[in-house]
């Protein structure tokens, strides 16, 4: 089932993936750039698809506690004769969070059931998901720096959010004839909301019509609701021929959204909404066919890709289509009103108005391995992508309510295994093009329509694995640059270093008839600064996560430490014009805002397993 939210009014694309249990990910596939056939609507940087499962079978008891109040329970069983994708598992989760404002809470279930079919298997799925938080939003770093406001300060308690996800969702595959059938459909229930300041007191400005007021607040409150409901299937065939090998899939996707947003603006005292700024009702429809194509024409040399094709509905009713009159009604001025009812002079019109919208991309992609030559593999690949639009910005018949991108990469891949050593390395240069990218807006509060991008970059990567160690890391190393103007992106950064390290294994220790079992794990994190708006820069965030773990039996016991050396860090910059009323003399000069990111945590793991497989 997708994860993405199409319609979300806080950000088209949306992806909360707080309802999925860490430990019940039996793994991960991340495609880089819209280059496969099967990825459909949001792939612009790529796609990620999450296998559940759970291969320790047997009940599992899980407990967290650590810094700043924060407890975890989990729970996770699976019978020890089913396979690894029949299971269960429930998670609670609570924190009182570090510095003001930052408590959080979280309940979460899942379960799925996996059986045998004659050729094949089927498996039937359940989420549920409920979370409410509280969030600091920003400070000015000039209060921070003047001693007005600590680093883990807010200037509005009132920030935070609602969450919940509920799903169901099934899947049959069979083989029948040499050509393997699959098909599933799934049932989203979604609900958030979300209460955010960026600005302070300075949107609200006195207009003429209007009853004389101050500047009442910037608090945003919004709220979506949306069912989303589908279906995907798909016929492969692998055909192997003297020297070489093809395969063949045919497939289809098909994405209903119904949403109900909403957006208010709060002022401070009473805390009561003064203004509507958006109600929409909208439905969405995606749907997607796909053929894609893989052929060895030689031992050296494989070809891949194909074409889809993906149709884009829109039909939404907006509630608030007229927020604003030129030429209002002397007699009967709107006056604070929200959603008015008046054209120029006053003239009545109904306060709603529904647009619909409809467009077909197409979107062709290919790619051509060279290799493996003395263990180096060559790779081209070129694609187009489409990234849907927010239903905000839907007009009357537009033409083409999506953002076409296209991307191309050059690769090099090695992978050796030597005696008791595997190493993977990759080499890759890559551009992408969006003809209307997102650019984040502070008075919206949310990504709102840019021109069109540039993308242009390199990543290397390494990995090497052996008997009682892992070794990964990454390095990004990118220019993002608008068409038009050829300005950097802001928030974008320019170098995104990642390195994740494990030692593992038996330890020289006995506990009655079995040794111990241990584990050290570091994870290291470089984010270079990023560009921010009037040609200002960010600051750089570089953080050390570690973890130790014991086990002996059934007995498992951990340490983790989050920001090791406790380095103050902003996790987000800005810099736009505000006005928290801290300042004795308020100006319209655009000044650094963040968000901080969290000290140093650390938490104690203990886990108790009974049943199945040790």
């Amino acid at each position: 089932m997708p994860i993405n939210e199409a319609g979300n009014l806080h950000g088209n694309g949306y992806a909360d993936l707080h309802f999925i249990i860490p430990e019940l990910v039996e793994g991960l596939r991340v495609i880089e750039g819209p280059f496969d056939p099967r990825q459909g609507n949001f792939a612009v940087a790529g796609s990620a698809s999450y296998e559940l499962g759970l291969r320790k079978r047997g009940l599992t008891i899980r407990g967290t506690a650590g810094s700043f109040g924060t407890r975890r329970l989990l729970l996770t069983w699976g019978p020890p004769s089913g396979s690894i994708g029949t299971f269960g598992g429930a998670e609670l989760f609570e924190t009182e969070g570090f510095g003001q404002n930052r408590a959080a809470q979280r309940g979460t279930a899942m379960g799925q059931f996996e059986g045998a079919l004659p050729g094949g298997s089927f498996r039937v799925g359940a989420t549920a998901y409920a979370a409410s938080y509280r969030s600091a939003g920003v400070l000015r770093a000039d209060d921070v720096a003047r001693g007005r406001a600590d680093f883990f300060d807010t200037y509005d308690p009132r920030q935070g959010g609602d969450s919940s996800r509920m799903s169901l969702y099934g899947d049959v595959e069979q083989k029948r004839g040499g050509i393997t059938y699959r098909q599933g459909a799934f049932l989203i229930f979604r609900s958030m909301r979300l209460r955010e300041n960026f600005t302070g007191f300075l949107l609200d400005p006195q207009r003429p019509v209007q009853q004389p007021h101050r500047q009442r607040g910037d608090l945003l409150d919004l709220s979506v609701d949306t069912i989303t409901y589908g279906a995907r299937g798909s016929a492969s065939l692998r055909s192997q021929g003297p020297g070489a090998s093809s395969g063949v899939e045919l497939g289809y996707f098909a994405r209903g959204d119904s949403t109900a947003s909403a957006q208010l603006r709060r002022q401070g005292v009473p805390d009561v909404p003064y203004l509507r700024e958006t109600d929409l009702d909208a439905r969405l429809g995606n749907v997607g066919i796909y053929g894609d194509v893989d052929l060895r024409v030689w031992r050296r040399l494989t070809l891949r890709g194909g074409v889809r094709g993906d149709f884009f509905t829109y039909n939404v009713l907006n509630r608030c289509a007229v927020a604003e009159v030129r030429q209002p009604s002397r007699e009967n001025p709107p006056g604070d009103a929200s959603c008015l009812s008046q054209q120029d002079l006053g003239r009545y019109r109904d306060p709603t108005d529904r647009v619909s919208a409809s467009a077909l991309a197409w979107l062709p992609r290919g790619s051509v391995l060279v290799g493996p030559i003395d263990s180096f593999t060559f790779s081209v690949s070129w694609g187009t992508g489409a990234r849907s639009v927010d239903p905000v910005f839907i007009n009357q018949d537009r033409t083409q309510p999506f953002a076409r991108l296209e991307a191309m990469e050059f690769g090099v891949s090695y992978g050796r295994t030597f005696e008791h050593v595997e190493v993977m390395a990759r080499s890759v240069f890559f551009q992408t093009k969006v003809e209307r990218d997102l650019i984040f807006s502070e008075t919206a509060g949310r990504n709102v329509l840019a021109q069109g991008t540039t993308r242009t970059g390199w990543v290397g990567a390494l990995r090497l694995t052996g008997d009682f160690f892992d070794q990964a890391a990454n390095l990004t190393l990118v220019k993002s640059t608008f068409d038009d103007t050829k300005l950097l992106i802001p928030y974008v950064p320019d170098v995104v270093l990642r390195s994740d390290s494990a030692l593992h294994g038996e330890l020289p220790v006995r506990l009655g008839q079995r040794r111990l079992q241990g584990a050290l794990a570091s994870g290291v994190t470089y984010v270079g600064r990023r560009a921010l708006p009037f040609g200002q820069r960010s600051e750089s965030i570089f953080t050390v996560d570690a973890s130790a773990t014991l086990q002996h039996q059934g007995y498992e016991l951990g340490l983790i430490a989050t920001n090791l050396f406790d380095r103050r860090y902003r996790l987000s910059e800005f810099n736009y014009v505000s006005d928290f009323g801290s300042a004795s003399q308020p100006t319209l000069v655009p000044a650094r805002h963040f968000s901080a990111g969290a000290p140093r945590a650390l938490f104690l793991t203990f886990a108790v397993h009974l049943g199945g497989t040790p």
